[in-house]
């Protein structure tokens, strides 16, 4: 495998490549990955925003956003938390074995004294970014380093490329129970394959199954199977036209190329005891 550090619109990262030609790329500002191609294409899975904001303090619009230690608004700190505008290390780069063909990166976060003036806990994240084949794997870890139980709320909050959203269809929901957030009602999903209509922002709750996201474009059907681990729920978010005419990191059309399906722990937090770890994945697989 290779690892080299690179430049992303002028940020520090690492690209990570595997014998078979399947890379991704990482920002060290956020942990993020903002790159993912599959062995043997040139096809970018993941949305980035052509109007995303670089540099200090800026949260990215696309990619593989780290929500940490808060979801949203759903707490009293900083909205979606403070990890996406922090800059990680990195801590481990694992040799190939002779029976991997799969290359990985791993970077970590910990608390410091800016952190503790906003969330006031000891805390250390890694995030594992293994790629192989048709396939990106991502696992986020957290540890609690300090000398009582606390809680959180995480995200993978992940940004998928779709060549028109209102095409897309996401398999894999019915009859799981979520939350509206834009209509502020509590619903089942009882249509299958679930559409992209308007704005939409629901977590679905206790989502043990895989997903499928069947993408129709000019260049023949496209599908992306979505699997996670640890993960309680599932969030499916489009800003929708109107929204995002709002938004100063994305063109106006931007909501008909992404959609986010998010692996989350969004309806309940996470409580992690003193010296406890909690680990989480969400697995991308480009089917044939």
């Amino acid at each position: 495998m290779a690892i080299r550090a690179i430049e992303f619109h002028g940020l520090p990262a690492l690209a990570v490549s595997a014998p078979d030609g399947a890379r991704a790329v990482v920002t060290l500002h956020g942990g993020h990955v903002v790159s993912w191609c599959a062995a043997g294409s040139e096809q970018e899975q993941l949305y980035m925003s052509p109007a995303a904001q670089f540099g200090a303090g800026k949260s990215i619009r696309g990619g593989v956003p780290v929500i940490f230690p808060q979801f949203s608004d759903r707490g009293r700190g900083v909205r979606h938390g403070f990890a996406r505008n922090r800059d990680w290390q990195q801590v481990l780069e694992e040799g190939r074995r002779d029976d991997d063909t799969s290359a990985q990166l791993v970077l970590r976060l910990v608390d410091d004294a800016d952190s503790r003036v906003l969330w006031p806990h000891a805390f250390a994240l890694e995030l594992s970014v293994r790629v192989q084949g048709s396939m990106l794997a991502m696992q986020l870890s957290c540890t609690n380093a300090g000398p009582s139980p606390w809680e959180f709320g995480v995200a993978l909050h992940t940004y998928l490329a779709v060549h028109d959203v209102a095409l897309a269809r996401l398999h894999g929901l019915t009859g799981v129970d979520y939350e509206d957030c834009v209509a502020g009602v509590q619903g089942r999903q009882d249509a299958q394959p679930l559409q992209i209509v308007g704005e939409v922002d629901r977590v679905y709750a206790a989502v043990r199954q895989s997903l499928q996201l069947d993408d129709p474009g000019p260049s023949g059907a496209h599908t992306l199977a979505i699997a996670q681990q640890g993960f309680a729920d599932v969030v499916v978010w489009n800003p929708g036209p109107d929204r995002c005419a709002g938004l100063t990191d994305m063109p106006a059309d931007g909501y008909r190329h992404m959609l986010c399906v998010e692996a989350a722990q969004a309806g309940s937090p996470v409580t992690l005891a003193a010296g406890a770890t909690w680990s989480g994945v969400q697995t991308l697989s480009v089917l044939p």
